[in-house]
């Protein structure tokens, strides 16, 4: 029994590990002109508009490109949160993990 409790406490440390780990790497993603920075636990940094798409004409594409490359770096945060995580989880000797 203490060594599950063990064992759940180093889970847990590993975890907030990884969580401050996840805030500083930054992922990056770019759709028609619009760039999109986060970090890997999906907090945007930065949204960078291509000087072309600031006009009342491309408000529609604007948007829909905005959209887009939000949705693009939340995929790529969440892909890179997994991997951490499943490596955590095998290296905890769980079955499928790695």
């Amino acid at each position: 029994m203490f060594q599950k409790f063990k064992d759940l406490y180093k889970m847990q440390k590993q975890a907030k590990a990884i969580k401050n780990e996840l805030k500083k790497i930054q992922i990056e993603a770019e759709e028609n002109g619009v760039t999109v920075v986060m970090t890997a636990d999906q907090e945007i940094i930065s949204i960078d508009i291509s000087e072309s798409l600031l006009s009342s004409d491309n408000k529609i594409k604007l948007e829909k490109s905005l959209i887009k490359a939000i949705q693009k770096a939340s995929k790529k945060a969440q892909q890179v949160s997994a991997d951490k995580m499943k490596s955590v989880m095998g290296d905890m000797g769980f079955p499928g993990a790695n």
